[in-house]
């Protein structure tokens, strides 16, 4: 059925599918993944880097971008359709400062975004932009962090946490699970790096973070950082693990003690009975 309408992008197939736009959105699920959680007074952006070639410099492959001084963005998708879409919008960013004399808002910049990825889903002789973005920031007249998500189709909505990128399933539903209200900075970065190593198996080194606790106040941790809440997530999932093994001992432990007491009893009771 497809073959009969994926070769032009303002077609619809009879089931209504663009399927131009769900190719893209496999492209992405095949990108590495990207993980944002919002906390309290911070939003964290966490990324998995690719292993870097030895003679390669690591400083030139980024997934993240700062668009302004108060709003970062991470991808998951074709890096070079990330950074066309980059480019556009710091010169939105920079053209509203010079119009209108004031920052962009988080959600004023997510929207021309969107605009631009949906541009491209209406419009013969292009394709959609193989990226989806996760947005964080701050706007100047507001304390409240902001996370939102953009698709190829267009769409933008913000989120609480989420993930995008391979395996993006398994990150959300494990975000779901352990996701709580007014997380702290340390347990909102925790929970991001947690649930980024659901995917990555390499540990802190592919690892990459941005935190952002207000207006302009953004900063990436250092691997020395990252290893060390690693080391510190490792050490729970084995006290974790040591407390099941103990509490199956306990449990097997009392199960043979029963066992073992019951025999004693039907013994017993049957010694009584041969006497009798």
């Amino acid at each position: 059925m497809s073959r009969s309408y994926d070769r032009a992008l303002t077609v619809f197939s009879p089931d209504g599918h663009l399927f131009q736009v769900d190719y893209a959105l496999e492209a992405v699920r095949k990108g590495t993944c990207a993980v944002g959680v919002r906390g309290k007074d911070c939003v964290i952006l966490a990324v998995e880097k690719r292993s870097v070639l030895q003679l390669q410099d690591p400083r030139t492959v980024r997934k993240t971008a700062m668009l302004d001084d108060h709003v970062c963005l991470g991808f998951a998708g074709l890096t070079a359709d990330a950074r066309i879409l980059i480019d556009r919008a710091r010169i939105e960013c920079q053209s509203h400062r010079l119009t209108v004399e004031d920052p962009v808002s988080v959600e004023y910049i997510t929207r021309h975004i969107a605009g631009i990825q949906q541009k491209y889903t209406q419009s013969g002789g292009v394709r959609p932009f193989g990226i989806s973005c996760l947005i964080i920031g701050f706007d100047h007249d507001d304390p409240a962090p902001h996370l939102y998500l953009t698709e190829p189709s267009g769409i933008y909505s913000e989120w609480k946490a989420n993930a995008i990128g391979r395996s993006s399933k398994t990150v959300r539903e494990f975000l779901e699970k352990n996701w709580e209200k007014d997380l702290s900075q340390s347990d909102s970065i925790k929970l991001a790096v947690k649930s980024l190593l659901e995917v990555v198996q390499t540990g802190a080194k592919n690892i990459d973070l941005a935190v952002m606790t207000g207006f302009g106040e953004v900063r990436n941790l250092t691997l020395d950082e990252i290893t060390a809440v690693v080391t510190e997530i490792e050490k729970e999932k084995e006290a974790e693990a040591e407390r099941k093994k103990s509490r199956t001992a306990a449990t097997q432990a009392s199960r043979d003690a029963m066992l073992t007491g019951t025999s004693t009893a039907t013994a017993e009771e049957e010694a009584g009975a041969g006497e009798a």
